[in-house]
């Protein structure tokens, strides 16, 4: 059975229940762990205060740390603080949804120490009118194991691996990516480049958090500015980058670009609302994006 570090960063979410949701399942299968959450700088002082009963939970701790360096950088702090051989990631917005999922992990038979394990993401409810909601839904048939392994570095995400420490200490986050987005496709590609396996597994997190629409097409509009910063590096690991590079698009770049400045602002009240369209949402990406 692994000795496993589970790592959660947070940024204003509380995440006290995934921690003791985590703590009960070690305990029941006896394993060696920690628990570690680190607050990558919190401002709302509600979800610092709730968080800060982990500290009185055996094995489990929360960090605080003075000021936000962003999504790749607290992951790195996370991994330096581990004191077990394997490190299990976690979004804090994630929900356990399995009863066996730490066991799954801990007694998984590949123990070789050059490989991610990664277990997916389920999508356990449904917000109608929640935009975030919706596009989970439309995409869950790709979070499939059978459908990630098709493209196993391009299909790799931080809200739930399993990774040994050292191949974490040696293969760092890209701390260039302080803004939210892409950190994880960088991290992909880097394992290709490596021949680092990633080895995709059933065993996921649910979904069960969403953020507003407002807050969805904010954190959308910072990824997309993240992609257009890396654009050269994250070439053929991006559909965006694919599908705004492709001729017809290229051709039709002027017009779009008109179109989002004409009726942008509209489309984006339209997916803030109670109402939101899929197929504007990704009209509204690709215009953004083009727009950049």
């Amino acid at each position: 059975m692994k000795d496993i570090s589970i790592l959660i960063p947070t940024y204003n979410g509380i995440c006290t229940k995934l921690v003791s949701d985590l703590q009960r399942q070690a305990d029941q299968i006896g394993m060696a762990y920690e628990i570690i959450v680190a607050d990558d700088g919190s401002t709302d002082t509600a979800c610092v205060e709730a968080n800060r009963t982990i500290n009185a939970l055996p094995h489990c701790r929360y960090v605080e740390r003075p000021e936000n360096v962003g999504r790749a950088a607290i992951r790195n702090f996370l991994a330096s603080q581990a004191i077990h051989p394997w490190l299990l990631f976690i979004d804090s917005d994630m929900t356990v949804c399995r009863y066996d999922y730490l066991l799954r992990y801990a007694d998984s038979g590949d123990d070789r120490t050059d490989a991610i394990l990664y277990g997916g993401v389920t999508i356990g409810s449904f917000i109608p009118g929640n935009l975030r909601a919706m596009y989970e839904k439309a995409v869950e048939h790709e979070h499939t194991p059978e459908q990630r392994r098709l493209s196993p570095y391009h299909d790799f995400h931080t809200a739930n691996f399993l990774v040994p420490r050292q191949l974490m200490l040696r293969y760092p986050f890209d701390q260039r990516f302080h803004h939210y987005g892409y950190e994880d496709v960088l991290f992909g590609k880097l394992m290709e480049q490596h021949a680092i396996p990633i080895v995709h597994i059933d065993n996921p997190l649910s979904f069960e958090i969403f953020e507003t629409n407002a807050d969805f097409v904010s954190k959308t509009e910072e990824g997309l500015r993240t992609l257009h910063l890396f654009r050269d590096e994250l070439q053929g690991y991006s559909r965006l980058l694919m599908v705004s590079s492709s001729v017809m698009v290229s051709l039709l770049r002027p017009l779009i670009c008109l179109c989002h400045r004409m009726f942008g602002n509209s489309v984006r009240h339209k997916l803030t609302g109670s109402h939101p369209s899929l197929f504007l949402f990704k009209l509204y990406k690709l215009g953004y994006f083009l727009s950049l």
